[in-house]
């Protein structure tokens, strides 16, 4: 882990005391808390069999308060959302709010977020909306398998890859490699998950720097935090992880730590509070 995350952890645990401070001190989860994850730049950051980053250093702090103890295990980010479909998760997080998801949990925003179109800069004009993308056939285009933006951002992968445009990887560090290397041409998520992985990444250094971020209307703002499982909990605590992250968002833990991480050119295009 580089010294810059080191730094943002400490950080980040320092401030997390005024969130236990609001939580009520009770036991009540009847079991450990499963939750699979994957790397998602520097909300979730797995390396060595150990779990770190935004969320993860939330639920050890207001978890003990809470009396609930989170259990989480390495998994892509396609297999964690197939496990929360599934009912073998209790916990998706991070996620972007989608009617799909809504079917299966219950979700407490955090932040606003988007995703963005992310290149590397060149004289290329810029795309103004989801059909100039999808007319440039000359552009290459990845994605994170198992990200999800909403209806729009799911039909312009379909038509992309129905145009055999489409590269698919399984998280957003090997996304950021073909882009360093010339590979791809423009990859479609948060600016924040691919600069976390930039920065952890000594193969692609410099990149950050040379970052350039399209928005367009198809992928507006939206609602991203946490989703409880409807079917893997009972109503018990399920209501208790609902109360222990509805006040870890008022405390506005998340959103300090995006603050702290990241530059504010980055953060102005993809984070903002809730």
């Amino acid at each position: 882990m580089s010294a810059r995350v080191h730094s943002f952890l400490r950080q980040l645990l320092a401030a997390l005391p005024l969130a236990v401070a609001a939580l009520p001190s009770h036991a009540d989860c009847s079991r450990d808390i499963v939750v699979p994850v994957s790397t998602t730049g520097v909300s979730v950051i797995v390396g060595n069999g150990t779990f770190s980053g935004i969320y993860p250093e939330i639920f050890r702090s207001l978890g003990p308060r809470a009396g609930c103890h989170f259990t989480f295990t390495s998994v892509p980010r396609a297999r964690q959302e197939l496990l929360f479909e599934s009912g073998k998760a209790d916990l998706l997080v991070p996620a972007t709010r989608t009617a799909a998801r809504d079917v299966n949990g219950i979700f407490v925003p955090m932040v606003g977020h988007r995703a963005v179109l992310i290149s590397l800069q060149s004289p290329r004009p810029q795309i103004a909306n989801a059909q100039d993308l999808l007319d440039r056939r000359d552009l290459r285009v990845a994605i994170v398998r198992g990200y999800d933006y909403g209806d729009a951002y799911q039909a312009i992968v379909r038509e992309l890859a129905r145009q055999g445009r489409l590269f698919t990887e399984v998280e957003p560090s090997a996304i950021a490699r073909l882009l360093y290397v010339g590979a791809v041409d423009i990859t479609i998520m948060g600016p924040t998950i691919l600069a976390g992985s930039i920065n952890r990444d000594t193969r692609v250094n410099g990149m950050l720097d040379r970052l350039r971020m399209e928005a367009i209307p198809e992928l507006p703002w939206q609602q991203t935090g946490v989703y409880v499982s409807r079917s893997s909990l009972n109503p018990d605590d399920r209501a208790v992880l609902l109360e222990l992250l509805e006040r870890a968002a008022k405390s506005n833990i998340v959103m300090e730590g995006f603050q702290r991480y990241h530059r504010p050119e980055i953060l102005a295009e993809s984070v903002r509070p809730r």
